[in-house]
C-alpha cells in the first residue's frame, strides 16, 4: 500500500503537480548532457526541478508514523548491495562511478510481437513521471523507505507487446567487465538476471524507478532505470536494466541457480517463513536502533495477496 493506507490513494496523492510540470525540463536536461560529463558518470546525478515546497528527502504521511518516515537520501545512497560493484554495503558507492549511463538501451526478445530496442529518452517519456513512496526490505533484514520517481511497470510492458505465450518476464542486468570489475569473478552467475510472473509486473504497484528523492537514480542505486516491486524482497528489483525478456516457463534467476535452498522464485515478503541462515520475523529500519516486525508481504497484503491465492506460502519465498 502507498503511504502505510489499505488502498492505494487518487493518483492527485502519489503524482505531486511539480513533478509533471517538471518533465518537461527533465528531458531537455537529459538530451542536452554533455559526452564529458556522461563519460565521468555524474550525468545522472542532475537534480529533478521541484516547486519550492516539495522536500523529497523528508516527505512523510504523518511525522510521528515512522513507519512512513522517509529514509534520508544520504543512507540510501551509501549503503545497499550492488554486487557487480563489489561484495560490501559501500562498495556501490565507491565504485559505480565507473559505470556509463548513457547512451543507454533495453532490449525487448522472446515472447513478443517483434523484438524491439528502447533509447533511454524513448523510456523516459513513455507516461508522467509519479512519486511513490515504497518501503524496501533487504532479504538480510535491513529495511528503508523511499521515494521513487517513474511510472508503472505495465506502462512498458504494454509496449512491449507480449504474445499470449509470454507467462514471465526477466530483467537482465548490465554485467560489463570493464565498468562492474567484480563481474570478473564467478561469485554469481552473471548476467544478473530477475523475474516476475506477467500478472505480478502488471500489478499497479510494480514501478519502474528513473529516479528517487526528486533526483535522477545514482549509479549506485540502478540508474538509469531499474525495477521496484515493494511487496517482494529488494533482491528481486533489477538494476541497470538492459533486456527485458518475455517466457513461457518460469525462469530460472540468479539467486535460484547461485542458491536455491536460499533463494526462492518468488521472494515475497513473509516474516513466517525463515531464510535457512536467519529468521525474517524483524528488521532493522536504516537509521534507526531498535528493531521491528516484517509485515507479511512487507505491508502490502491487502493489495498482492490475492495474486497468490491457493498457493503455499513456502513455494512463493
Amino acid at each position: 500500500m502507498f503511504f502505510s493506507r489499505a488502498n492505494p490513494p487518487p493518483p492527485s496523492e502519489i503524482t505531486p503537480q511539480g513533478i509533471y510540470l517538471a518533465r518537461r525540463s527533465f528531458l531537455n536536461k537529459l538530451g542536452a548532457l554533455s559526452a564529458g560529463a556522461l563519460a565521468s558518470g555524474n550525468a545522472f546525478g542532475l537534480t529533478l526541478p521541484a516547486p519550492a515546497n516539495a522536500n523529497f528527502p523528508k516527505r512523510q504521511l504523518n511525522p510521528q508514523d515512522s513507519d512512513t518516515r522517509v529514509t534520508p537520501y544520504s543512507t540510501v545512497i551509501s549503503y545497499g548491495n550492488f554486487y557487480e560493484f563489489g561484495p560490501d554495503k559501500d562498495s556501490p558507492i565507491r565504485n559505480a562511478h565507473r559505470m556509463r549511463t548513457d547512451p543507454w538501451s533495453i532490449v525487448v526478445e522472446g515472447e513478443v510481437s517483434a523484438a524491439k530496442t528502447f533509447h533511454i529518452e524513448d523510456i523516459v517519456k513513455l507516461a508522467p513521471l509519479e512519486e511513490r513512496i515504497y518501503r524496501l526490505r533487504c532479504v538480510e533484514g535491513w529495511s528503508a523507505v523511499i521515494p521513487w520517481l517513474g511510472y508503472p511497470l505495465a506502462e512498458l510492458i504494454k509496449r512491449c507487446n507480449p504474445t499470449g505465450n509470454a507467462k514471465f518476464v526477466e530483467f537482465w542486468s548490465l554485467a560489463d567487465p570493464e565498468q562492474m570489475p567484480y563481474t570478473r569473478i564467478p561469485v554469481l552467475p552473471w548476467p544478473y538476471i530477475e523475474a516476475l510472473r506477467i500478472d505480478e509486473a502488471m500489478h499497479p504497484l510494480s514501478f519502474l524507478a528513473l529516479g528517487m528523492y526528486g533526483k535522477v537514480l545514482p549509479n549506485q542505486n540502478g540508474a538509469p532505470l531499474r525495477v521496484v516491486i515493494p511487496w517482494k524482497y529488494g533482491f528481486k528489483g533489477a538494476k541497470s536494466v538492459v533486456k527485458i525478456r518475455f517466457v513461457e516457463q518460469q525462469p530460472q534467476t540468479i539467486w535460484t541457480k547461485a542458491s536455491p535452498k536460499e533463494y526462492g522464485f518468488y521472494s515475497n515478503v513473509n516474516p513466517d517463513i525463515p531464510h535457512p541462515r536467519w529468521s525474517q520475523s524483524y528488521e532493522r529500519r536504516l537509521g534507526e536502533i531498535f528493531k521491528r516486525k516484517t509485515l507479511p508481504f512487507n505491508g502490502y497484503a491487502d493489495q498482492v495477496a490475492g495474486l497468490y491465492a491457493g498457493m503455499d506460502p513456502r513455494l512463493t519465498f
